[in-house]
């Protein structure tokens, strides 16, 4: 048969293919450093390898970190290419036609059958997003057909290699390294009958995260980063602050933080430094400073209440703060550490040492720079940040995020978005809230992005201002926050916008549709917690494909879906369990998600019980209901404290209150409505509607009854209240709500 040919001629054992696979190696060898780990997990006999798919060198990458030779089942239009055809006959690859892909499923059992390694690469493209893409189901036919294990395996660095796809383009770009690290993982065996693709996914996720924290940049000091980082170009803009329209320099930026770490280092004997500033020049600077100084910002949240500002101090024992006068005056009832440091009356003291830094950043290489600064070479998992969560459902939690959390987040982010030095970010989010802290913060002054501050995310006018007068790409903001600029902006302000982004809560899909029609900018969910540094997932724009005359050679790769929060981050790895009994589903069913990553922290600062409530071996349970599509998006269908147990049935309060803003034609540039549960004897619990409208409970229980809402789920009292409470992450206050709704009830 025709495809028996190119195999029987080139036995495994022929010298012309052990010289071609030597050959290989070792030009391989020079451009990459391989590193294979795990292979005790490669079974004895014949089986099937399924791997990523990022660049096309991928299967010589492969065949290097495999000490058995490998048969590639390769499309017959690149089989059959003049120069490629007799390289792929020598080495006995597979060819496979749509149309022939019987027979190649065959020849590959039978080989797999004579104990043979074939590999099939279970994406059938390579990834234009170096995010793993939908899995097709044909390697089940091989498997089910040889009766063999299935062997995962994942090759990890090779997105950013001048083979792959990243920054647009192939091969015309230069290596960012010579010799190019490239990790690869191989998996457990799957048998044939368990291997399906929720399975594989599951797998490929857990090895990409095991590759990504074995990451040498991982087990780096946040302050070097942003040295490394502010150094490069550190003549050109690092942020405006849009307060007064000054700009700082990356160098000078550098110099004043180090200046202002020198006395911090003298004056403030304590590991932690609290920072009580708005989002702004003097707290990108005093968060820089703090991190030089070797010691950990902790960033509070001025708007919360009295009690739980001082939760925070208690837990964090803060003893030193670095604020600013008219914050003094305005916060009357603020909790002060005892040492508070004004920033207008340091700064001007250390105009001559800022001078001299600026000259040494500016002749000093940056790791000449950091040992001189006394920066550590590891900071890995020593404590790097301080945050608080928000409080929505209870007091606050200490989140103790270490360097190898922040690092791993911000070169996360960096990897999916793939922005170039010419974006420029809004950074508007207070940096007391997790996205504003590792994404407006501390991503540009590593990555080399321009940032422009102000301090209010709610003055719609003026960030609109400022978004059109800097030409800023990137917006990341929150539903709650942009429903504002439906009523208050032109859309001409907006036209810069390559990237919006939303998180912190769920978008409701009125909201992102009549966004996209004001504005011409599609709205991309995220999703990310505290506890996980906190970015997760994310949409993101479908990826250009590479100039074709054939547009059906290069399908579209969907980046992202209305309804979900987008793909995971690499490195991050994910599990679907059963809410109730913990444990294991499918990814594609709707249970409890799991999740573990550099990212994800390592436990609540002092409360080893709620840390234990949440961490098990690695993994953090978020609380938030979820599943992923065939195409990995994940899907998040509420958090478990917005739901309630209503007659042994859970009952989702965001479907409820989506429908309501639905069915009574709610205006959707404001939060209107809430929906909370309460104790309830006979039912265990009740609904409550909080509104800030007036609306006839019996019209809204016969509304919700014609749309064909099951009775447990139609709310039995309705409550009208003035404001519905928001937390100053623009997250809806659970706590606040649930108080009015017990409150309503007596």
């Amino acid at each position: 048969m025709r495809l028996l040919n190119p195999v029987a001629s080139s036995s495994p054992s022929s010298l012309l293919e052990s010289a071609l696979r030597s050959v290989g190696k070792i030009l391989v060898r020079c451009v990459y450093r391989v590193r294979a780990h795990r292979l005790e997990n490669l079974p004895p006999g014949g089986f099937l390898l399924l791997p990523n798919h990022l660049s096309w060198v991928d299967a010589l990458v492969l065949q290097i970190a495999c000490p058995r030779p490998i048969r590639f089942v390769v499309f017959e239009e690149f089989y059959r290419m003049p120069l490629l055809h007799p390289l792929f006959r020598a080495v006995g690859a597979i060819p496979i036609a749509p149309k022939r892909a019987k027979e190649a499923v065959r020849l590959a059992a039978e080989l797999i059958g004579k104990g043979e390694v074939v590999c099939l690469f279970p994406e059938g493209e390579l990834s234009r997003t170096g995010i793993l893409l939908r899995l097709k189901r044909g390697y089940e036919l091989i498997a089910r057909s040889a009766q063999c294990p299935v062997v995962p395996v994942w090759l990890d660095q090779l997105w950013g290699s001048i083979f792959s796809f990243e920054g647009g383009k192939y091969f015309f770009k230069w290596p960012k390294r010579l010799p190019y690290p490239v990790t690869v993982a191989f998996g457990t065996p799957i048998a044939h009958e368990a291997a399906d693709i929720a399975r594989l996914r599951e797998r490929f996720l857990e090895l990409g995260e095991f590759c990504f924290q074995a990451r040498e940049s991982l087990r780096g000091h946040l302050g070097e980063a942003c040295v490394r980082g502010l150094r490069k170009r550190q003549w050109s803009t690092a942020l405006v602050d849009g307060m007064d329209h000054s700009t700082l320099t990356r160098g000078t930026l550098l110099a004043a933080a180090i200046a202002l770490s020198r006395r911090l280092a003298e004056d403030c004997p304590h590991h932690r430094i609290a920072i009580v500033l708005p989002a702004g020049k003097a707290a990108v600077i005093a968060n820089l400073a703090v991190v030089l100084a070797g010691k950990v910002p902790v960033n509070l949240n001025f708007t919360a209440g009295r009690a739980s500002l001082e939760a925070a101090a208690r837990i964090g024992n803060l003893q030193h703060c670095l604020t600013a006068g008219p914050l003094l005056k305005r916060l009357p009832d603020f909790p002060w550490p005892p040492n508070s440091l004004l920033l207008e009356n340091l700064m001007p003291q250390l105009k001559p040492a800022v001078l001299g830094w600026r000259l040494a950043v500016a002749v000093t290489p940056s790791w000449v720079l950091a040992r001189f600064l006394g920066i550590p070479r590891v900071g890995d998992r020593d404590e790097a940040v301080l945050l608080f969560t928000s409080g929505s459902s209870g007091e606050p939690k200490g989140v103790a995020l270490t360097h190898r959390n922040v690092l791993g987040n911000v070169s996360q982010f960096a990897l999916m978005l793939n922005l170039s030095r010419r974006d420029a970010l809004l950074a508007c989010l207070p940096f007391f809230h997790s996205f504003g802290c590792t994404v407006t913060l501390w991503y540009p002054l590593i990555e080399g992005m321009r940032a422009i501050t102000y301090p209010n995310p709610l003055e719609i006018a003026k960030n609109a201002e400022l978004i059109a007068r800097y030409g800023v790409t990137l917006f990341c903001s929150t539903p709650t926050f942009l429903r504002g600029y439906l009523r208050k902006v032109e859309p001409a302000q907006l036209a810069s916008l390559s990237l919006v982004v939303t998180g912190a809560e769920k978008l409701p899909n009125e909201l992102a549709e009549a966004f996209q029609e004001r504005f011409g900018k599609e709205v991309l969910q995220g999703y990310g917690l505290t506890e996980t540094s906190p970015v997760v997932s994310v949409n993101l724009p479908e990826p250009a494909a590479p100039k074709s005359d054939d547009p059906e050679r290069y399908p579209v790769q969907p980046s992202s879906r209305r309804g979900s929060v987008g793909k995971l981050a690499p490195g991050i790895a994910a599990q679907i369990r059963d809410p109730d009994t913990g444990g294991s589903l499918s990814l594609h069913e709707t249970g409890m998600l799991w999740l573990r990553g550099p990212n994800v922290f390592d436990g609540y600062l002092d409360d080893s019980e709620r840390s234990a409530e949440v961490l098990i071996d690695g993994w953090f349970k978020t609380g938030d209901l979820g599943r992923f599509d065939e195409d990995g998006f994940l899907y998040i269908e509420g958090r478990l404290s917005r739901f309630s147990k209503i007659g042994g049935e859970m009952v989702p309060h965001e479907t409820i209150e989506s429908k309501i803003v639905e069915l009574l034609e709610l205006p959707r540039d404001e939060r209107f409505i809430a929906v909370a549960g309460i104790p309830d004897e006979a039912k265990g619990e009740a609904l409550v509607v909080l509104s800030t409208l007036e609306i006839e409970p019996g019209l809204l229980r016969e509304k919700l009854a014609a749309a064909g809402f099951p009775n447990l789920w139609i709310p039995k009292k309705l409550q009208r209240i003035e404001v519905i409470p928001i937390l100053a992450s623009g997250k809806l206050d659970l706590k606040k709500c649930k108080d009015l709704a017990l409150a309503a009830a007596g």
